[in-house]
């Protein structure tokens, strides 16, 4: 399991999350195998991985839209997975959720003002219009955006509300998933700063999920790589992102443009293969060996556990656990 903040600051605390779900004529699809993370107070954790590797499910489990098979999803000191839903409420105001499409999450018959006022009539919160308005330059938009339509915001305007929408019930935790993706770049950037802004000013803790490691390294105080419904590697920041250790971390990292690679070192070229195989049939041993070029013998059968390579950072590969132990021995 990752390392865990000391007892008092724990923000989000995982512990060996299952979640399947039984589809007609695939079986039982495997988004989460035995997840475990924890996020302290005021922390930033990225979540990285490609379409599938069940980051979604994590945030819908986060969030309590989804229950798990099995483990436990503590958030702000509570089990949100065995909450009733008389409690749901209450629990929910303290994490909010961002959705990657800020056009599909918004009703296009409801003015934006009303959008942003029935989230506090719900939550039995002060809704006048200057509550909305407040909310409104929170996000860096006029208090007059709360009469137009969604149709006539752009998409970067869209995800501000998106954002205020989730901030209206003053939430400690926001759970962000794909923000940015459906944005240009120009305004991409300006979302990222704008989430560093509300971070610093309101002391949120927020768990930022992309498949862009280039994004997230922005953000993120700790990085989980996932790959097909479990972690794969964990870290600070800088050492997930600049120094990888697992095969996949380092594809994903090459994957990531250079502005100018005159001035930046390319990273390590990885060439991986292959299309990410059905969750509901996952490889035995590790589960990313039909695609690593590293795989050995033992990787087709044995699964890899999460070690420490270095510090708080861990990761689960048998040849780059190999390589570290012999480095060890003959440094010893």
């Amino acid at each position: 399991m990752p390392d865990r903040p000391t007892s008092g600051e724990i923000a989000i605390d995982v512990r060996d999350v299952v979640k399947h779900y039984r589809t007609p004529g695939r079986g039982e699809v495997q988004a989460l195998d035995r997840v475990s993370v924890s996020v302290g107070r005021g922390q930033v954790l990225g979540v990285v991985g490609e379409s599938g590797c069940g980051k979604s499910t994590l945030a819908r489990l986060l969030t309590r839209l989804e229950r798990p098979d099995s483990g436990s999803v503590e958030i702000l000191g509570r089990r949100i997975d065995l909450a009733k839903r008389g409690e749901l409420r209450e629990l929910r105001r303290g994490i909010q959720l961002v959705f990657q499409d800020p056009y599909a999450s918004l009703d296009p018959r409801q003015r934006i003002g009303a959008a942003l006022a029935e989230v506090l009539t719900v939550h039995r919160l002060p809704s006048g219009d200057g509550r909305v308005g407040e909310l409104l330059e929170t996000v860096g938009l006029p208090p007059s955006t709360a009469g137009r339509y969604p149709h006539q915001l752009s998409g970067g305007q869209r995800q501000r509300i998106g954002i205020a929408r989730a901030l209206a019930v003053q939430p400690q935790i926001l759970v962000l998933d794909e923000p940015v993706s459906a944005l240009d770049v120009s305004v991409r950037a300006e979302i990222i700063n704008l989430l560093v802004r509300l971070r610093d000013e309101l002391g949120l803790t927020f768990v930022f999920i992309s498949h862009d490691l280039g994004v997230v390294r922005h953000l993120a105080d700790r990085i989980a790589v996932m790959y097909l419904g479990k972690i794969v590697e964990y870290g600070p920041w800088d050492v997930v992102s600049d120094t990888p250790g697992h095969p996949y971390t380092r594809a994903l990292q090459t994957a990531v443009p250079i502005a100018d690679p005159g001035l930046d070192a390319p990273p390590t070229e990885l060439v991986v293969t292959g299309e990410v195989p059905d969750a509901a049939n996952p490889p035995s041993g590790c589960r990313f060996h039909p695609r690593c070029p590293l795989a050995e013998d033992r990787c087709r059968s044995v699964e890899p556990l999460m070690l420490p390579a270095s510090g708080r950072h861990r990761l689960a590969c048998h040849v780059v656990q190999s390589e570290a132990a012999t480095a060890d021995g003959t440094n010893g």
